[in-house]
Order: structure tokens, then C-alpha cells, then sequence
């Protein structure tokens, strides 16, 4: 008997704090930082399948690499491994339906290889717990474990160590996709060549706990920070017009997410996201605006009756 194939859905991450450390012995970089999940969503099918592949579509189908190297298919191979699978010929396709941006800073890979272990353990029935997928989905990348749990969540380490932090309010954003990727390894080079002859680093993360405790849009947008935004700027100079337009058009505050180059806009409300969003739409800064709220949970399976599936309003430019 044919098992029916899975469905995940899975949100975005924004890093509302991202404060970058100097470079570790591992090439990686010391982080604290705060995500929150937002309901920009990509869904990941995974059903039993003769012929092992991945397919793409919808947002970026045409630059997201459908190899080995994609995060989601490195997520089939290792839960094949950590559980005494054959990695070479674990049996299954992998469909994505993107609505996340590609290498956008919003952890869109991420979300799909911590999609694929949720679809995996319940399409192989493995029975596997919340923590011994994170365990799995550290490996595979600092996002990972966070796009798993949702919500928002003080993150430490690489990111992967995770603690759920009490956020009192929905959030409102808007973001502004751009026209081309960043890879991250770029702009963290890109930053740690800046930090030659600049120290600027955002503030201590209490705050920005505070805040979120708080529930108060205006209190949060004063706080948010990225030390990666510097580096993203100075790779993709258009990101300055972005900004200015978003706090322009009405936005509390904008950040560019992680390492970029989307960038997002906090708003006091959805109306305002809205106005927001169309003002921003019209400027000539960004490719494409969408509206989106967090927090949200982490992945989930779908069921038969998809009618909750959240549709984020688009805009484009």
C-alpha cells in the first residue's frame, strides 16, 4: 500500500535583533539573536516515489537549485542516514511550492529542509520527537531548529540554541523583496572586512525582550537591529532607497532580514501595513511587496482541508 503523500507548511524567519560576534575557530560567527516566524509560507509535499528528485515552483522556482546541494534534499539524505536509511536511494520526491524569497535573508531553505524532516518522519513513520528533529535540523544549518519551532524565540550559539520568548502582540510587516539574491557567506565576509575600521555593533538584546513583552509596536520598531544590515548595504547599495521609502510610506521602522536583501517594515497595524505596502509598491525601490504577520508556529502538517492556507496579499512592483 502506497503511503499518501505528506504535506508541510512552513513559515519565514525575521531577525528583529542580529547581533554578529567575531569569527569562531569553526568559520562560523557567535550570534544573539531574536526570530520571529511570519506567515510568509513555503509548502513542501514529499510522497513515495520510483524515481528520487526534487521539483521547484512558484516565488524564485527558477534560481533555487533542485541537486544535492539543496537545503531540503541535504535534509532527505541526512534523516536517511540518522535513521538507518540508504541516503543514496531513499525512495522519495520532494515537490516545493515557494512563497518565501531565494536567498532573500528570510531562512527560506531553511524552512524547507526543517519541512522535509516534519514530512519525512511522518511519512516513514519514524515517531521521532520535537527535540531529536531539532537535533537533525542543527546540522543542517543554524535556521533550521527555529523553522521547526516558530513562534518567536531567543536564539544563541549559531543561532541553533533556542529559548521561546513571550511576544504579547501580532506584528504587522511588510516586505520588500528585491531583484537579486545575497548569499550569505558574501555579506558576512562583506562584514567582517567592514569591522576593519568600524566597531558599530546594535545594542544588548533585554531591550528588544522587553519590548516584545510589552506587545507595543512603536516600543519594538525603536529597537530593532542587525549587524549584518551594514554588509548587505554596502553589497547591494539600492537597499538605502528601499528603507527610506518604506519609513516613508508609513512604516514605524525598516531592517533588512539577516543577511538580505529583502527588507521589512514594521507597521502599527494591518491597515497600515496595507497603505504601506501600496505606497511601497509604487516607489520603484523593490520587486515585489507582500504583507505578513507574526508571530506564526513553526512547521506544520496539512490536512486534507487546506482552507486555512494563509494567502499573504501581494503586491507587485
Amino acid at each position: 500500500m502506497v503511503p499518501t503523500p505528506i504535506t508541510v507548511r512552513v513559515p519565514a524567519k525575521l531577525n528583529l535583533h542580529l547581533s554578529v560576534g567575531d569569527s569562531r575557530s569553526d568559520g562560523y560567527h557567535e550570534l544573539v539573536t531574536v526570530f520571529q516566524a511570519l506567515s510568509l509560507v513555503d509548502e513542501i509535499t514529499i510522497r513515495t516515489a520510483d524515481e528520487p528528485g526534487l521539483d521547484v515552483r512558484g516565488e524564485g522556482a527558477e534560481v533555487t537549485p533542485t541537486g544535492a546541494d539543496n537545503l531540503a534534499w541535504r535534509a532527505v539524505t541526512e534523516l536517511a542516514h540518522h535513521c538507518g536509511r540508504d541516503p543514496a536511494n531513499p525512495g522519495v520526491r520532494v515537490s516545493l511550492n515557494k512563497g518565501i524569497p531565494v536567498a532573500g535573508g528570510m531562512g527560506g531553505g531553511s524552512a524547507d529542509a526543517a519541512a522535509t524532516l516534519l514530512a519525512l518522519n511522518s511519512l516513514w513513520r519514524l515517531e521521532m520527537g520535537r527535540e531529536e528533529l531539532a537535533e537533525v535540523a542543527g546540522r543542517l544549518g543554524s535556521d533550521v531548529p527555529f523553522a521547526l519551532q516558530g513562534g518567536t524565540a531567543l536564539g544563541t550559539g549559531r543561532g541553533e540554541r533556542l529559548v521561546p520568548v513571550l511576544a504579547r502582540h501580532t506584528y504587522h510587516w511588510v516586505i520588500a523583496m528585491n531583484e537579486e539574491g545575497l548569499r550569505t557567506p558574501d555579506v558576512y565576509g562583506e562584514l567582517d572586512r567592514l569591522r576593519q575600521t568600524s566597531s558599530n555593533r546594535v545594542g544588548d538584546v533585554e531591550p528588544v525582550l522587553e519590548a516584545l513583552a510589552s506587545g507595543d509596536p512603536r516600543e519594538l520598531a525603536l529597537l530593532l537591529g542587525n549587524d549584518l544590515q551594514a554588509a548587505a548595504v554596502s553589497l547591494r547599495p539600492v537597499l538605502r532607497r528601499t528603507l527610506r521609502a518604506g519609513v516613508d510610506a508609513g512604516a514605524l521602522a525598516g531592517i533588512v532580514s539577516g543577511s538580505g536583501p529583502t527588507c521589512a517594515f514594521l507597521c502599527t497595524d494591518e491597515e497600515a501595513a496595507v497603505r504601506v505596502a501600496a505606497e511601497l509598491s509604487g516607489a520603484g525601490v523593490c520587486r515585489t511587496v507582500r504583507v505578513a504577520q507574526g508571530p506564526v508556529p513553526g512547521a506544520r502538517l496539512v490536512g486534507d482541508d487546506k482552507a486555512d492556507r494563509p494567502t499573504p496579499p501581494q503586491v507587485h512592483a
